[in-house]
């Protein structure tokens, strides 16, 4: 028997898409391609920014943290989820799925968290900005990132501790490709009251509260650049946070409109389709995003692979 588990049950079905064999391969190729594609974009930019002198600002260092994040994030579900479809296979164990589950939600934290440290970066840079270099000093970059990964550590442990006393019958079937929170608690057969409280309460804080400050950051950005009187001003200002916010809305559109539809629908495979977008999808898009619309980081991959190529001559001489 598993601590905390008093009913026996030592692993969960995860259901994933469908249960077609014809569709598995498909499946395995579109989320293999994605998350390749994930790894391989976020280390691009993390190769960038540490390569690149001109890139060690704040803003980059943030960019820098939430690839990393990302990968992170996309590998607490994908991997194990491509690993059951090749071994055709559903079986995660009880241990692994509440390791999987504080390892999602640590990095989902952290998204949300990245993402309203960088919304104030942005606020300091357009509205403070003879300030910004002594506001947004390397102590305090450090330290904001410092406070989100706690944030975020602590919030992931209490949920995975409340998901500890939770037991299940003889129900171990859950819906999704990966361990949700959620649907865990759906199949518990005790009393999950406490349980749904903490996981409300915890969205409203951790979700919601960062989400303010993006909002109130924006704002106050907004009213800064409508200040400006040339339209060459207002449109310098508003590109230096335009991949930002093409981030924040991507991230924060998906999730609400995953746990929107999934409480107007009440259906669990819909919710695990929906899921896939930010998931999988933010996370891939994210790099495109940035290094599409960012002309410093595109610099900064041409210099890197420039020197890769200068490098690889050497040696082959």
């Amino acid at each position: 028997m598993d601590p905390g588990n008093d009913t026996g049950i030592s692993e969960f079905l995860l259901m994933g898409f469908s249960e077609e064999p014809e569709l598995q391969p498909l499946i395995f190729g579109l989320f293999l391609s994605m998350y390749l594609i994930t790894v391989f974009g976020n280390l691009l930019i993390l190769l960038a920014v540490s390569s690149d002198s001109h890139l060690h600002t704040p803003m980059y260092f943030f960019l820098a943290n939430l690839s990393f994040v990302d990968i992170c994030f996309t590998s607490t579900t994908v991997p194990k989820m491509l690993w059951n479809i090749q071994t055709q296979s559903k079986v995660i164990t009880y241990a692994g799925c509440i390791t999987q589950l504080y390892f999602f939600i640590t990095f989902a934290g952290m998204d949300d968290f990245l993402l309203s440290v960088m919304a104030y970066d942005r606020f300091v840079a357009i509205c403070h900005p003879l300030q910004y270099t002594v506001i947004m000093n390397p102590r305090l970059c450090g330290l904001l990132v410092l406070v989100s990964w706690i944030m975020s550590v602590l919030y992931s442990l209490l949920q995975t501790l409340m998901a500890f006393r939770l037991s299940f019958c003889t129900e171990v079937e859950i819906p999704h490709f990966f361990c949700e929170l959620n649907q865990m608690i759906q199949l518990a057969c005790r009393d999950t009251f406490l349980n749904n409280m903490v996981l409300y309460f915890g969205a409203m804080l951790l979700a919601g509260g960062p989400f303010i400050g993006i909002l109130y950051s924006y704002s106050k950005i907004v009213s800064s650049i409508c200040g400006i009187s040339s339209a060459q001003g207002k449109y310098k200002a508003f590109s230096t946070c335009a991949s930002h916010l093409s981030v924040v809305s991507l991230f924060y559109c998906t999730s609400l409109g995953v746990y929107l539809s999934s409480a107007v629908t009440q259906s669990s495979h819909s919710s695990a389709i929906s899921s896939v977008m930010y998931v999988a999808v933010t996370p891939m898009l994210n790099p495109f995003i940035y290094s599409l619309r960012n002309r410093d980081i595109k610099e900064a991959l041409m210099r890197f692979s420039g020197m890769v190529a200068t490098k690889g001559t050497i040696v082959l001489g």
